[in-house]
């Protein structure tokens, strides 16, 4: 898999602008009347990195970042700072944050997933790049200790837990993640004199699937 896993500097994507994209599908029909329809169950997230460089050695740092990904062919973690945690931003992830399923008496294994509500409707973001040391987890309102009770992927962010929680046993996680992503172009286009004039260069970053 083209993936590196390290992160973009958290210091050059704080700043940054972006967010996540739909794809919406739709038609007019001959009564004036839409259907609309999407191909893509998820949504996918574009940044531009450039909005955060505010040095020459900003620059310096994204140009070797740059080259070590070899421009789109890996792809690497990107911190977004507008929605990196299982909570809201201004509170600390907690074990009871997301919900991640029940228990069957023989399920061991969960994906690590956040959910947005808006009113009675909810979407269900599956996350596959929790960062290390962030995942708790708990079952039915008991904290359990991970690397104990419970492991974690971070590659692909399923948990694992040692014994199968019981029948209807709620599962629960809190974390901070990161998006996969990689840089969706193969130049930079910058200048020593354009820079020091206040001019960023271009750097779109789009997320990827793995």
């Amino acid at each position: 898999m083209n993936f590196h896993d390290v992160r973009f500097p958290e210091n050059l994507s704080f700043g940054s602008s972006g967010g996540p994209e739909r794809r919406t599908e739709i038609v007019t029909l001959s009564n004036g009347f839409e259907e609309r329809n999407t191909p893509w169950a998820h949504s996918r997230r574009r940044y531009d990195a450039g909005m955060g460089m505010r040095s020459l050695d900003d620059l310096g740092t994204l140009i070797a970042f740059f080259q070590a990904r070899q421009g789109q062919l890996f792809g690497f973690r990107w911190k977004d700072w507008t929605d990196y945690k299982s909570c809201i931003l201004s509170d600390d992830p907690d074990f009871l944050d997301q919900p991640l399923g029940e228990g069957d008496g023989e399920k061991t294994r969960f994906q690590l997933c956040r959910t947005y509500r808006s009113g009675e409707i909810s979407y269900h973001r599956p996350v596959i790049k929790p960062v290390m040391a962030s995942v708790s987890a708990g079952i039915s309102g008991d904290k359990r200790e991970i690397d104990v009770d419970f492991t974690v992927d971070y590659q692909t962010g399923w948990i694992e837990f040692a014994v199968p929680p019981e029948i209807g046993a709620t599962i629960t996680a809190g974390f901070e993640f990161d998006v996969p992503v990689r840089f969706d172009t193969d130049r930079i286009v910058a200048s020593v004199a354009s820079f020091s004039a206040g001019e960023i260069p271009d750097v779109p970053i789009v997320e990827v699937r793995v």
